[in-house]
């Protein structure tokens, strides 16, 4: 017997709707973090170790940030990483690499973590001496199955804002890096899945920018970022253009809670204490899994 119209459409309202989960995802350079003492080969000669009163303060402010997900710049292991994010609370997740400065996550315990595949073709230098760093890539999923792809990166410096094509050498390097993050959203595109970049790019992005431009032909994204100065370490000029991003894609655009873009500035205002905490500050902002 075929059921009236009106009856159908109420049967279908009655089915349970999705659960919305609203994540907090950040990205977080901590500027060398690593357990090596002052004076190691594998650190700048003139880097200053931290000390366990400098660990105490970073995990304060990451205990602040409260996030779920935390995009990392420059960890030198997992064994540093634990010394800033609760062990019991977050899982850490780093590039497999050897590099002082690699890329990852912290995740929240309550989200499943599903790693894939470094992308190594972000280290355009690798082998050398000083190789660039590869992109963490990882999927979170929520209990009620809700999926969000990641991708957190350390771009290659030098090129602020520079058009990538006639700029300084370091932005002819930058632009290989572009194409292949290019192909990689070009891939998220295709699976049809919810995705992100984040991290700290070396890149004050415009509206017009040549790296977005190379990035987001291949499918359309939202940078949280757009239109705002940063104000860590901003001093009586104001603040200044923003290198860290959050790029979102696919249905993560539509996930993003309006005006959620926030940043968690350090409460200590003495210059030494870029070298104790980190040079950048974390960039947050909310997203409504569904």
């Amino acid at each position: 017997m075929r059921l009236p119209s009106v009856l159908l459409l109420l049967l279908l309202a009655a089915l349970p709707a999705r659960a919305q989960q609203e994540i907090k995802l950040a990205t977080w350079n901590i500027a060398w973090l690593t357990l090596k003492p002052a004076g190691h080969p594998d650190l700048p000669r003139e880097l200053r170790a931290r000390l366990p009163e400098d660990f105490a303060l970073l995990r304060g402010y990451a205990n602040r940030l409260n996030a779920d997900i935390v995009a990392l710049q420059e960890i030198d292991g997992e064994q540093a990483a634990a010394r800033v994010f609760d062990p019991s609370n977050y899982a850490i997740h780093l590039t497999d690499e050897s590099d002082v400065q690699r890329p990852g996550f912290a995740v929240r315990r309550t989200l499943r973590v599903i790693p894939h595949r470094d992308l190594v073709e972000l280290d355009i230098r690798a082998g050398a001496r000083r190789s660039l760093r590869r992109g963490a890539d990882i999927t979170v999923e929520t209990r009620d199955g809700a999926r969000l792809r990641l991708l957190s990166v350390h771009l290659n410096a030098g090129c602020r804002e520079d058009p990538l094509e006639s700029g300084p050498p370091d932005c002819e390097g930058l632009a290989r890096q572009a194409q292949v993050l290019a192909r990689w959203v070009e891939a998220r595109r295709r699976e049809g899945v919810a995705f992100a970049i984040l991290g700290d790019f070396n890149r004050r992005i415009g509206p017009r920018d040549d790296l977005l431009r190379i990035v987001e032909g291949e499918a359309p994204l939202a940078r949280p970022t757009a239109g705002f100065a940063s104000p860590c370490w901003a001093d009586a000029r104001g603040g200044r253009p923003f290198i860290s991003h959050i790029l979102l894609g696919g249905e993560a655009r539509n996930w993003l809670v309006p005006n959620s873009m926030a940043v968690l500035v350090y409460g200590e205002r003495d210059r030494s204490f870029r070298d104790r905490l980190s040079d950048h500050c974390p960039v947050s902002v909310r997203l409504r899994m569904q």
